[in-house]
């Protein structure tokens, strides 16, 4: 198993933080299967491209809230960290709404 769970959405509530905002969150590592994923589907060139981080953040975006984790940006970089048999990956953890991981 890749993940803990796939979800299809948000399950908590807008949290506002722009670009920027998780800029300011130093990145930690993650175990893969402890996520929940806020998407279902992925764009298979987004996946395969060797340049998908151009115009993004380098570090996938993870919410904390309840005590779970939700990927909510970085399907693509945590795919491929499974596919090259890796079981972490960088990212920023905002934590609310209940206790931190």
């Amino acid at each position: 198993m890749i993940f803990r769970r796939v979800g299809d959405g948000r399950p908590y509530p807008d949290h506002g933080l722009t670009q920027n905002d998780w800029a300011q969150i130093s990145p930690t590592q993650v175990r893969l299967d402890d996520l929940t994923t806020t998407k279902k589907e992925l764009d298979l060139a987004t996946l395969l491209d060797d340049d998908s981080t151009y115009f993004g953040d380098l570090f996938a975006h993870v919410v904390s809230w309840r005590g779970e984790l939700f990927l909510e940006d970085g399907l693509h970089r945590a795919l491929r960290a499974a596919l090259q048999q890796r079981t972490m990956l960088h990212a920023r953890v905002y934590s609310f709404g209940g206790r931190k991981s």
